[in-house]
């Protein structure tokens, strides 16, 4: 009796023993086959800011499964070193040649500029920089208010006009990188725009000749709006009452706004004048025997 339990409890040590084993050798198989299925991808250990050059302490290597590997990624950390980063790269993020400026660039602003584009600086104030809320990355549209010469006399009207639009704001002051707090605004006196030749152009002569105005635009909105530009006549003819959109809406959601009624002049009908009443006539009543009758006298 103890000889056949001995028996039963040893084939079942020997059951799970050859369970457990074949177990291990599954998970050791699929751990080998997902280790060679590995590569080394360079990320950044600390956040790199915009326009910097990249040192090999501020890279290391992860593990990332070949099929999840990012478009354009790194496998060796001493490649990147000495590469400058033209966007914001935060810590852990892979890096890849798309957030690179081409070797050889140099730190700073000039890396951020694309091919075939200029930084233009404009002085501004509070109001011009509206309130120093415009940030690196900020679009806006540049307003001039000048006064025109035409046919040689000088005209006292001056006129506002949009002169550029969809301007990218490359720096306020000398800061080409977002703050951390996005709501803190600062004062600066200076504007870096990112213009092609003939916008700077435009931009120079309007500086010079006029008076700029900054105005901030929606990141989204990369419409075109053509204006005809204002004048003292044309703003003293008033403006039509629009309801104001919700923020962020699209153009084509906001209600459009409602035509000026027009006036029409509705001529009243004129009338005939009566006729003046005859002018009463004088009469005598006459008796003949047994007749009567009336004779008008003129």
């Amino acid at each position: 009796m103890r000889n056949k339990r001995f028996f039963i409890v040893l084939a079942g040590a020997l059951m799970f023993g050859l369970l457990a084993a074949v177990s291990v050798s599954r998970y050791l198989s699929s751990a080998q086959a997902y280790t060679k299925n590995l590569r080394g991808v360079a990320v950044a250990k600390v956040a790199i800011p915009v326009g910097t050059k990249i040192i090999a302490e501020q890279l290391t290597l992860v593990q990332f499964p070949a099929e999840s590997t990012p478009d354009g990624a790194f496998e060796s950390v001493e490649k990147l070193a000495g590469r400058v980063a033209v966007m914001n790269i935060a810590p852990r993020e892979p890096i890849t040649e798309a957030r690179l400026a081409p070797e050889g660039t140099a730190a700073g602003l000039s890396a951020i500029i694309p091919e075939g584009y200029r930084a233009m600086t404009v002085k501004v104030d509070d109001v011009v920089g509206i309130s120093g809320f415009i940030m690196p990355g900020t679009l806006v549209d540049v307003v001039v208010v000048i006064v025109p010469n035409d046919h040689g006399a000088l005209s006292q009207d001056p006129i506002s006009k949009i002169v550029l639009q969809n301007i990218k704001v490359l720096a306020n002051g000398q800061n080409i990188d977002k703050p951390e707090k996005e709501r803190e605004a600062s004062s600066v006196k200076a504007v870096t725009l990112l213009v092609t030749p003939e916008q700077a152009e435009k931009l120079a002569l309007s500086s010079s000749e006029g008076k700029l105005q900054l105005v901030m635009r929606n990141s989204i909105d990369q419409g075109d709006e053509q204006t005809r530009g204002i004048n003292k006549r044309g703003l003293l003819g008033g403006d039509i009452a629009a309801p104001q959109p919700e923020p962020g809406s699209l153009k084509s959601e906001r209600p459009e706004p409602k035509p000026a009624p027009r006036r029409i002049r509705v001529q009243a009908e004129t009338k005939p004048a009566p006729a003046a009443a005859p002018a009463p006539r004088s009469s005598v009543e006459m008796i003949e025997g047994a007749k009567k009758r009336s004779v008008d006298f003129p």
